[in-house]
C-alpha cells in the first residue's frame, strides 16, 4: 500500500521537511524577542500581540512623529507594519531561524488613519520551501479597516 501523503486544512501538500519545522511551536515572546533585535524597527512600538502556525497579529502604536502634514499616518509606516506581520506570521510557521524577505507586496489603502493606533492581521496562505504568499489587514483602533495587503517573501541562505 502506497503512503499517503500529508496535506494541511485547505488540502496543501506538507512536504516532510515543512512538516518537521511545522511541530517547532514559535511564541508570541519569540516574536518579541525577533522585533527587539532587529535594529531597523527601532522606536516604531511594534509589538506581536498573539500568533498561531502560519498567523500573526501585530500592534503598531500611534506615535505623531510618523504623521504627514494634515495628521494622517505616513504610508510608509503602515506598509511596515504589513510586511513586519507578514515576516512573523512566516516565522510562527517556519521557526525563527530562517531568514525571509519581501519579494513583493500589493497594497491597497482603504481609508486613511489618523490619530490612531492599528492592528495587523497576517496569514500564510501557501507556504513552500522557498516562498510564501499571503495577505495582510491593517485595522485602526478607531475607524475599522485601513488597508489591505498580499505580499510574496521568499527565503534567503544565512551568509556565514
Amino acid at each position: 500500500m502506497p503512503l499517503r501523503e500529508k496535506t494541511s486544512s485547505n488540502g496543501a501538500v506538507i512536504a516532510p521537511a515543512l512538516e518537521a519545522q511545522a511541530t517547532r511551536k514559535v511564541s508570541v515572546a519569540d516574536l518579541n524577542r525577533v522585533l527587539s533585535q532587529a535594529s531597523f524597527l527601532e522606536g516604531l512600538g511594534f509589538e506581536a500581540m498573539t500568533n498561531a502556525h502560519g498567523e500573526c497579529v501585530l500592534h503598531v502604536p500611534y506615535l505623531p512623529r510618523n504623521d504627514r502634514p494634515g495628521g494622517v499616518i505616513n504610508g510608509m509606516t503602515i506598509m511596515g507594519a504589513a510586511d513586519v506581520a507578514m515576516w512573523l506570521a512566516i516565522l510562527s510557521a517556519r521557526g525563527i531561524d530562517e531568514q525571509w524577505v519581501t519579494a513583493d507586496m500589493k497594497t491597497s489603502f482603504l481609508k486613511a488613519a489618523r490619530n490612531e493606533s492599528m492592528t495587523c492581521t497576517a496569514k500564510v496562505l501557501k507556504l513552500g520551501k522557498r516562498t510564501a504568499y499571503g495577505t495582510v489587514e491593517i485595522h485602526g483602533s478607531d475607524s475599522g479597516l485601513l488597508t489591505h495587503h498580499v505580499l510574496t517573501f521568499a527565503k534567503v541562505e544565512k551568509r556565514p
